[in-house]
């Protein structure tokens, strides 16, 4: 398994967190993998053989060539059917707003075509370039000017709600929405109902996705005890962080490292 991330063009910056590629080949036993929140969305690229997203009662749906991934609030899993050979952008929490006028909240828990969200044609010539580009350095190119094109002008976010992103953002989660409305204290349920549309998910929801992404990185990355990356985390205790854990995962640590439904996670949430 080989996964990149790559750093966008420095006006994309504000709205883009990297730009990454997955690559897995046909013989490398892949099964199941639960795909995990992150707090971003992505729009995705698959160039290789068919994904299925496994649905209940073991159904699923064929994931589309090009799509939105939105935000994950519910459990999902996928399965690779062959050759895994993905692009992807992946949007800061809230970004993806600034490219289309439908509400992230709409987009929670789908793979929307990107066909459903662009105009066709335009669709239909990203689509065709990003699979004949000779290598990722092309398609970031070919990708960037797309979504230049796209970017939607003037768009009027409210400034409270700009700073509370950037400050779930700043404090990995670790931020109370109570401390972010300090002087708007009458503003809470109408700022929760603006950023489930912006963002996709709750304010609350969003802090617990972040810190528990920054607690898994720190996991993965180091040999750290359960307990100091809890602390250092903001959790209250190593019994709080694995309640977290297995809300997000279903599982505890120990089991995370051990399940091979959790490959694909351990890869690409082992970087930022």
């Amino acid at each position: 398994m080989e996964y990149n991330t790559y750093q966008p063009d420095s006006d994309l910056k504000v709205l883009i967190k990297c730009y990454w590629t997955l690559h897995i080949p046909k013989e490398v036993p892949k099964g199941r993998q639960q795909v995990l929140s992150d707090g971003c969305m992505e729009m995705i690229f698959n160039l290789g053989d068919e994904v299925r997203r496994i649905l209940p009662n073991d159904k699923y749906l064929v994931q589309p060539r090009s799509f939105v991934l939105g935000q994950i609030i519910q459990p999902m899993w996928i399965e690779p059917m062959g050759k895994v050979e993905t692009f992807a952008v992946r949007f800061k929490p809230g970004h993806f707003s600034y490219f289309v006028k439908t509400a992230m909240s709409d987009l929670a828990d789908k793979d929307t075509p990107l066909i459903a969200l662009f105009d066709e044609d335009k669709v239909v010539e990203i689509e065709s370039a990003i699979s004949q580009a000779k290598d990722t350095i092309e398609r970031i190119t070919l990708i960037e000017a797309f979504l230049f094109d796209i970017l939607i002008e003037n768009i009027d976010i409210p400034s409270l709600l700009k700073d509370t992103i950037d400050k779930i953002l700043q404090t990995n989660g670790t931020v109370s929405i109570k401390d972010v409305l300090r002087d708007h204290p009458t503003q809470r349920r109408n700022l929760e109902r603006k950023f489930v549309k912006q963002v996709g998910t709750s304010p609350k929801q969003l802090c617990r996705v972040i810190r528990f992404q920054k607690a898994l990185r720190a996991m993965l990355d180091s040999n750290k005890s359960l307990t100091d990356v809890g602390y250092e985390n903001g959790y209250f205790d190593q019994a709080h962080f694995i309640k977290d854990f297995k809300d997000f995962t279903g599982v505890n640590p120990r089991q995370f490292y051990t399940n091979k439904n959790f490959t694909l996670s351990s890869l690409l949430y082992s970087k930022d």
